[in-house]
């Protein structure tokens, strides 16, 4: 099969990280200005994966920090009818005993009353307390400057290629060290948070997920291709 069949059995097209603001600081653009920037470059679904750290509550409690984090998702999900276009729940999360930052697939806003809690401990904790069958948990950016790998056998797998283009995330080494462990799920994303450059990374699927739940599902099959602005690889 050659890569335009390929592109025409894979056609639905998924940004699988991307961030808003306000909920993440970071970020230039609010949940409808990146519902709109997506759907205008032909992608049929984002994940929303805003920051998820317990210095980003800014003091909050629990439910009032929820709230803000939910509040940018159902934004998106609102501004996403105008277009047809899918908004899955995700996160990116990060814990007290490192730098790294983790992603989170297969969960929704019932998950966030532990995940509250979980961010102020380290990350064998939260992985012991909260993985189940559902959700993926997968190491982003893992050779970014300050990162640390996590050990292979408490992650489903890595983001092998981070296409934000403020960082160097050393993806070639991400590549290498995803084919040294086979278990391994591989995605590549954006990480998109500033001007022009959505639609850098994702994957492609079959079908559409209506959910975080089935995104996960999809990623847990490896039936899927990476999607690296318009260049396929097969993971």
């Amino acid at each position: 099969m050659n890569i335009k069949e390929l592109a025409k059995e894979y056609k639905y097209k998924i940004e699988t990280h991307a961030h808003t603001f306000p909920m993440s600081p970071c970020a230039d653009f609010s949940p409808q200005e990146v519902i709109e920037k997506y759907a205008n470059i032909g992608y049929d679904a984002v994940v929303i994966t805003n920051h998820y750290y317990r210095y980003s509550f800014s003091g909050d409690k629990k439910e009032i920090a929820n709230k803000r984090f939910l509040d940018d998702f159902h934004k998106a999900e609102e501004a996403a009818k105008k277009y047809k276009l899918r908004v899955i729940f995700g996160m990116e999360i990060h814990f007290a005993d490192s730098n790294n930052d983790y992603l989170l697939y297969g969960i929704d806003q019932n998950d966030l009353d532990i995940l509250y809690g979980l961010t102020f401990t380290d990350y064998k904790t939260f992985y012991n307390t909260f993985k189940n069958d559902r959700n993926v948990i997968l190491q982003a950016h893992p050779f970014r400057p300050n990162m640390v790998l996590q050990e292979p056998e408490l992650l489903d797998g890595i983001e092998v290629f981070n296409m934000h283009p403020g960082h160097n995330s050393k993806i070639g080494l991400a590549a290498q060290y995803a084919a040294n462990h086979p278990h391994f799920i591989k995605t590549c994303g954006t990480d998109f948070h500033h001007k022009d450059h959505q639609g850098l990374g994702g994957i492609l699927t079959k079908t559409l997920p209506k959910d975080s739940f089935e995104f996960a599902e999809i990623l847990k099959s490896r039936d899927y291709l990476l999607n690296i602005s318009g260049n396929i690889i097969i993971p």
